[in-house]
């Protein structure tokens, strides 16, 4: 019975964080799937929906000096429930917008929760991981992925019946109340105080603050040099990641000219591989390790790309980018792991780094393709992944302490949202 009901707390925790993952992906995909509704409403140029996204992608950005100071002052779980909270509002928002300003500031107010509410979740899965000595992170991000997807099939079936976005807005907007309704059934709780000590007292397993925690001057936390390494993964992780997402069915279509029914494909082989390997990637992270998972999947996602792109032709392409897909999908979820082990202001610091990937990889691409080809963008990408390898052997990863997969010893009293992980 002690046994059973370790396990079932496990779960109920597990469930209710997953909610707040999926929340995430199912309000982002409800917005941004009715861009052309909003271009139509607000009579926007391509140039002006380039704009209205990045207000958003700015907004989180933005985030970043404030989330560190929010998470030590109220906690991940109480920083998790507001921020969905707004992100609720959010979609009220964009169907009441009068006109293209006050929608661009809707944008950034979505991306400034949206940087909160990342940090927040990632938060409570590491603290999941540190409490019940389990691996669940990479699970966490792929009900991310199903959020999405949700999302996406919602719209479609709304549409069926309405185009309006009031509509659509008010029944997505249900679907969040009750996803959050779910989180708070068994989010863990934490002490912003005690929160707080942890991020900023010395780590009696760093040998000293430079190779571990941040150091501070004048009231400023710099970041470590395994904080700065952490970015660094994350940043050219989430490039790697978000470039594929943007560019995959450009290069079946202009480069190794598949037909417009297999030029999707690109994406939709990314996507599947991504989830079905953060599905297991947990199990992996438990018998290897967070460090190896992470050097060897994306050395396989810069080699395999690497190859496909020299190779040339459809199948070499797709199976290039199932390489792409199973080899980033563990990054930054382990990454995450390790940020929260350094604190509130890592977490934070590397979440926002995540951000500024997903914004700069796609443009950057896009740069070297106009400047050169497709074939050398896509080979950006290829190298984004190689130096997250190098990035990971930098990287001092958290391991757990006891087997994840015995049920035998007892979780410890509640852990902070950023308490520390033993170190590997």
């Amino acid at each position: 019975m002690h046994m059973l009901r370790v396990r079932d707390d496990f779960l109920r925790a597990h469930l209710a964080i997953a909610a707040l993952f999926c929340f995430l992906g199912f309000q982002y995909a409800t917005w941004i799937s009715r861009l052309p509704t909003l271009k139509t409403r607000f009579e926007l140029s391509d140039g002006r929906i380039g704009l209205l996204l990045m207000a958003s992608g700015i907004g989180a950005a933005a985030s970043f000096p404030l989330v560190a100071s929010m998470m030590k002052r109220y906690g991940s779980r109480t920083l998790a429930t507001v921020s969905a909270l707004v992100l609720g509002l959010v979609l009220a928002g964009f169907t009441l917008a009068p006109n293209f300003p006050v929608l661009l500031l809707v944008a950034a107010l979505d991306g400034v929760a949206v940087g909160f509410l990342n940090v927040a979740m990632n938060a409570q899965g590491a603290a999941l991981e540190v409490r019940f000595r389990r691996t669940a992170m990479s699970r966490l991000h792929a009900t991310f992925s199903a959020g999405l997807g949700l999302a996406a099939l919602l719209a479609s079936g709304v549409n069926v019946v309405t185009t309006a976005l009031s509509a659509h807005f008010a029944v997505a907007a249900g679907v969040l109340a009750l996803l959050l309704l779910l989180a708070q059934t068994g989010m863990l709780a934490d002490e912003p105080q005690a929160a707080a000590t942890a991020a900023d007292a010395p780590d009696a397993d760093a040998p000293d603050a430079e190779a571990g925690r941040p150091t501070k001057r004048r009231g400023i936390p710099l970041p470590s040099r395994i904080t700065v390494w952490m970015g660094l993964a994350m940043v050219f992780g989430t490039i790697t990641e978000g470039a594929m997402n943007d560019w995959s069915a450009l290069y079946l279509k202009d480069v190794v000219h598949a037909s417009p029914q297999l030029a999707p494909m690109g994406i939709a082989v990314i996507s599947v591989m991504m989830v079905l390997a953060r599905l297991f990637a947990d199990g992996w992270r438990t018998r290897f390790g967070d460090g190896r998972i992470v050097r060897v999947g994306s050395t396989v996602a810069g080699l395999g790309l690497a190859l496909a792109l020299l190779v040339g032709g459809v199948v070499p392409a797709l199976i290039g980018f199932a390489c792409v897909g199973l080899g980033v999908a563990a990054v930054t979820p382990c990454v995450y792991v390790a940020a929260a082990r350094q604190g509130s202001d890592a977490l934070a610091l590397v979440a926002a780094t995540g951000t500024t990937g997903l914004l700069a990889g796609p443009a950057v691409i896009g740069f070297v393709a106009n400047a050169t080809s497709l074939v050398w963008g896509m080979g950006v990408v290829a190298v984004s992944a190689l130096v997250v390898a190098l990035c990971a052997t930098r990287i001092a990863w958290p391991t757990l302490d006891a087997d994840p997969a015995s049920d035998k010893t007892p979780p410890p009293a509640p852990a902070p949202a950023d308490a520390t992980l033993r170190e590997a």
